[in-house]
């Protein structure tokens, strides 16, 4: 199976971060994106590569693990990843290269009738494709790839291709690229060919597929043009994402049976809430409108909330409050320790608002709310649902070091409608939440929401990415709108279109699929982890 993502604009660590987690994947990737501006170092860059101060650069300078020497990345360039399984021959890096220099010519040829690029090929001592080589030879595509046995012991191939279709070409000005300080560089456009970067991507995309072969799935992120229009925001989104809100369900439509839940505030129900209170702890039960409450509390068990009520982030979906978050308390982590301690939990879930506001992002509240659970009541599993924060692997690494015992960060929605649901996220930046959490040994979880638009295929396509990345298990459950302003429901999925996802995603691999109309991330939790593949974790703090 051959998975080809178009990703939008994406941080280069990331995207490594990302490729490497998809080196020990069954299926076969394209990973296709553009970088904010970034120079990346291969194995071979030579000091006298920059010819400029490092610190006057507006611009990342990263060392890559790939062959050839610095080049430049940045917004009008198309960066192509196949993340493959190729012969187990160390040669095979040179077909490979051979292989993604023909699509390049091939997709060249194809919108380049009237040959304003003149005649495009190879140059013999050099790697890349080369424009006018019948004149003046210039560098149009830059080529750099490593290859690499995966845990499996099969060797798969990462990094690729870097093709400037619109780029700003005063940014080589700063390096000799790829070490050639006698050949120059251009893009298509400062050759004369003005053709449109995403028809160029899509183009290329489908050369590169046609050459590796196989059964295809292609998915892409939203990258359309802001539009003016008198329609709210989040409407808008939607529209560009291919679903219309004239046709979701009005906000008083009925709920089917499946989804009516009895209040049953019972004795525990009122003494977890008496507990809350008195400890001033807030839970996403209540926050969220979580339709799970009564169920969870009077079976005695809840989410808390850490890093305050207030979310930095407006997502189209969720009902917490959006004003400006206020101070972090200190003395939380230990009071939600001490409702662990109370409730007898034998495993207690952490979530969190979102905190850009903050220098790490909350990280370092929800580790301490950790460690103060594993002080206080040593036997209990702790599990934390996280954000992204802003792709931060130091930030990260902050909660990884507490170890906790599932690490769960929802991927929320399709890779299409990521845009429409959760503007200031981002696909790729979750996925590489999560493959760095699972690069470092812990149990992985995530989850998703349906009903807004997305099909049965497309979820299936999120569950093989999870699994691809070593994600042990997922969570699926009804869209539920909140309020008139927040995104339509498009429809109601029924409970055996749950009972196929979830046989969906086992097939894939995953290890624990809890998928129903009522499931929301932290529901039935310990039951999921006790299902998940088992990992020996290194020794808690």
């Amino acid at each position: 199976m051959l998975r080809r993502r178009h990703l939008g604009r994406v941080r280069f660590a990331e995207a490594n971060d990302l490729q490497r987690a998809l080196l020990n994947a069954t299926d076969d990737y394209l990973l296709i994106m553009e970088h904010p501006p970034t120079y990346t170092k291969g194995i071979r860059t030579s000091d006298g590569a920059f010819l400029v101060d490092l610190s006057t650069l507006n611009a990342e300078v990263i060392d890559a693990d790939r062959g050839g020497d610095v080049t430049y990345h940045g917004p009008g360039q198309i960066v192509i990843w196949p993340v493959i399984t190729v012969v187990d021959d160390p040669s095979a890096g040179k077909s490979h290269v051979t292989m993604m220099e023909d699509a390049i010519i091939s997709t060249l040829t194809m919108l380049d009738a009237a040959q304003v690029l003149g005649r495009v090929g190879r140059l013999d001592e050099y790697p890349g494709v080369w424009a006018h080589l019948d004149t003046t030879p210039v560098k149009i595509a830059a080529v750099g790839v490593r290859t690499k046995r995966n845990d499996h012991g099969v060797r798969r191939t990462l990094h690729g291709l870097a093709l400037n279709v619109s780029t700003d070409m005063a940014a080589f000005t700063a390096i000799i690229p790829c070490g050639i300080p006698d050949r120059p560089v251009g893009s298509l456009q400062s050759l004369g060919l003005d053709v449109d970067v995403l028809e160029v991507e899509e183009l290329l995309g489908q050369e590169l597929a046609a050459r590796i072969g196989g059964d295809e799935r292609v998915t892409r992120v939203d990258r359309s043009v802001s539009t003016t229009s008198d329609e709210r925001p989040l409407i808008r989104r939607l529209r560009k994402a291919g679903v219309n809100p004239d046709e979701a369900l009005p906000i008083n439509t009925r709920k089917p049976e499946w989804l009516r839940i009895e209040a049953h505030m019972g004795q525990e129900y009122q003494s977890l809430r008496t507990l809350t209170e008195d400890l001033r702890l807030v839970t996403v039960c209540e926050e969220a409108g979580c339709p799970n409450i009564f169920e969870c509390w009077s079976d005695g068990t809840a989410t808390f909330m850490v890093n305050g009520e207030r979310c930095t982030r407006a997502c189209g979906f969720c009902l917490i409050d959006t004003r400006k978050p206020m101070p972090l308390d200190p003395t939380e982590p230990e009071r939600v320790a001490e409702a662990v301690v109370r409730l007898g939990l034998k495993h207690a879930v952490v979530t969190c608002v979102a905190r850009d506001d903050l220098a790490d992002g909350g990280a370092g509240a929800i580790a301490d709310t950790i460690y103060a659970i594993r002080r206080r009541s040593p036997g209990t599993n702790v599990e934390v649902l996280i954000s992204d924060l802003k792709g931060s692997a130091e930030d990260l690494q902050l909660i990884i070091d507490a170890r906790p015992d599932v690490m769960n960060h929802n991927m929320e929605t399709v890779l299409r409608l990521q845009r429409a649901v959760r503007p200031s996220a981002s696909y790729h930046r979750s996925l590489t939440v999560l493959a760095r959490s699972v690069a470092a040994g812990l149990t992985v979880k995530s989850g998703m929401m349906v009903g807004l638009g997305e099909t049965a295929d497309e979820i299936e396509e999120v569950l093989a990415d999870l699994a691809n990345i070593g994600v042990s298990i997922a969570t699926i459950g009804q869209y539920l709108r909140p309020t008139a302003k927040h995104l339509p429901v498009a429809r109601y999925w029924e409970p055996a279109e749950f009972d196929d996802l979830a046989a969906r995603g086992r097939a894939l691999g995953l290890s624990h699929v809890q998928s129903s109309p009522l499931t929301r991330s932290s529901y039935h939790a310990r039951e999921a982890l006790s299902d998940a593949t088992p990992l020996a974790l290194p020794t808690r703090r």
